[in-house]
């Protein structure tokens, strides 16, 4: 009895806190810019009289992140000493692909300041945000001078990308392609009215002049770079050197020696510490599930429930081929067990699919950018379902799967003795009779190309599972919730399949089995498919291209 009680107290105590951790959490939270693939730039360039500062900053989301931390083999930790190494390594990395000339001249930048922060994020992966500010000086010259940025670290990934320029003291800036004020914080506080449409700022333009020199000794205007060797007179001219007398601009060094210091003004600052985004990535009660801190066994088996419960809700989201899976089974008279091997279908094709994605994270990242691999599994998915639908069409005009008979009855006189009459009648008529065969309208083949077309495009919050669990070490608790995951979103297709055919068989009650049902409805829903195919491969195409 002390065991069932003890065991009844720890069920409940599952259940509050996986219950607490799911309502404390809505289904998808507020979002960085781009999801858990993004890798945000942000260039802040503040030009000086002889000097030009560039604040450079990338904020990489949970998958890149992960991808970065293996591949710099660093600890997620503040101050760890992995990350000396790394951050000397990264800035000199990065600034290889920065280009910052003043007249077409290179500027030579050189690392002031580097830092670098892991704000935690969705599934417990923490996230990466580093900085560093260079620097770089360029000759002045009397007539205007023009800047040209260029940033060309991480081209293909999609992000936030950001670019500012400023004048300092004594600089007028006349031209500039970026703007001069800050819209994300230094990418800590997103505009929610951007998220949808990020700036996609790489490069920057200016035009400036230097309307001010620095100011030097005593004040003087325009100085002349001083040279003491012994007792020479050194020369600090603030007015044309024709015009300057030599009582008026000789001074010795003595008198040099005992002036007091004069403060040369600028607009540099020590750079603000580094703050983490105040948006949080996308999480939901799924990615959450590998965060939980402790864990029985009846919590794994409730987690299980849980995970199927989220993948049948997010098959309910737009898209996962529902209305395909509908069209499908209406026309092609599929009975239940085509419906539950569709599902089995799908469930293999979506866990594949996750597990094929986290296979080129972890090791074809630097030949494959992940999520570039999304356009080209939709459009193969596309393209898939418009060739199904394009055959299904085909064969139902053609009429294949129907067979006609013409009958011709003639009945002589039928004599009954028990009734004591006799009747006689002859008629003859003529009907064909539709035969739907199917197990030759539903074929193995067709039924593959719409479960792997419908299954085949992981959603981002199985694969930071995934990444999840290996970075937790839960590999096989990772993996379980995965497809757990999977059998839920394939219940749902199951049981809209299963609706299908029990709608077919309620209406042919009703409406027997007429041309409606006979011709016209496999027709327009094969119209269907192809319609949906070729909005799936458009679709794909114009994010790709």
């Amino acid at each position: 009895m002390r065991r069932f009680m003890h065991l009844k107290r720890r069920l409940k105590n599952s259940l509050l806190i996986l219950s607490a951790l799911l309502l404390a959490l809505p289904l998808v939270a507020s979002a960085h810019p781009l999801g858990n693939f993004s890798i945000n730039h942000y260039g802040g360039i503040r030009i000086e009289a002889e000097r030009v500062e560039l604040r450079y900053l990338i904020d990489m989301a949970e998958i890149p992140a992960f991808q970065e931390i293996q591949e710099g083999k660093i600890v997620a930790e503040a101050n760890h000493p992995s990350l000396a190494g790394y951050l000397a390594s990264k800035s000199e990395a990065l600034k290889q692909n920065l280009q910052l000339e003043v007249n077409g001249r290179r500027v030579a930048l050189q690392v002031e300041n580097k830092e670098v922060i892991f704000p935690e994020g969705a599934g417990g992966l923490p996230t990466l945000k580093l900085a560093v500010t260079y620097s770089g000086h360029f000759a002045p010259g009397a007539a205007d001078l023009r800047l040209r940025y260029v940033d060309r670290n991480y081209p293909d990934r999609m992000g936030w990308k950001e670019v500012i320029v400023k004048p300092g003291v004594g600089v007028n800036l006349l031209q500039s392609t970026a703007p001069a004020s800050d819209r994300s914080n230094e990418l800590s506080d997103y505009p929610a009215d951007l998220l949808n449409s990020p700036p996609q700022d790489l490069e920057a333009s200016a035009v400036f002049s230097v309307i001010a020199p620095v100011k030097s000794l005593a004040g003087a205007e325009t100085p002349v770079t001083p040279v003491v060797q012994g007792k020479s007179e050194i020369k600090v001219t603030s007015k044309p050197a024709a015009t300057v007398s030599a009582a008026e601009s000789s001074i010795s060094a003595d008198s040099i020696a005992a002036m007091p210091p004069v403060k040369v003004e600028s607009s540099i600052k020590p750079p603000k510490p580094l703050q983490a985004s105040r948006q949080t990535t996308p999480r939901n009660a799924f990615t959450e599930l590998m965060a939980t801190p402790q864990w029985s066994v009846t919590m794994l088996l409730f987690a299980l429930v849980v995970a199927a419960g989220l993948g049948a809700l997010h098959a309910l989201e737009p898209g996962h081929g529902k209305t395909l899976v509908a069209a499908y089974m209406v026309g092609s008279r599929g009975t239940i067990k085509h419906a539950m091997l569709l599902g089995l279908i799908v469930t293999v094709a979506h866990t594949a699919g996750v597990y094929l994605l986290g296979a080129v994270t972890l090791y074809a990242s630097q030949y494959i950018v992940p999520e570039k691999l999304y356009p080209w599994l939709t459009l193969t998915s596309g393209l898939m379902i418009l060739g199904l639908g394009c055959v299904l069409f085909l064969r139902r005009y053609r009429g294949d799967g129907q067979h006609h008979h013409g009958h011709s009855h003639s009945h002589g006189g039928h004599h009954h003795h028990h009734h004591g009459h006799s009747h006689g009648h002859s008629h003859g008529h003529d009907h064909g009779h539709h035969h739907h065969d199917a197990s030759k309208e539903v074929s193995l083949k067709q039924l593959l190309t719409l479960g792997i077309s419908g299954g085949i495009v992981p959603c981002p919050a199985a694969l930071v599972v995934l990444l999840s669990a290996l970075s937790l070490h839960r590999v096989g608790f990772g993996l379980l919730l995965i497809v757990a995951f999977s059998i839920g979103l394939a219940a749902v297709l199951i049981g809209i399949g299963m609706l299908m055919v029990y709608a077919q068989t309620f209406a042919a009650r009703f409406k027997g089995t007429g041309p409606l049902t006979t011709r016209w409805l496999p027709l327009t829903s094969s119209a269907f498919i192809v319609l949906f195919g070729v909005a799936l491969t458009w679709q794909a195409l114009q994010s790709q291209f």
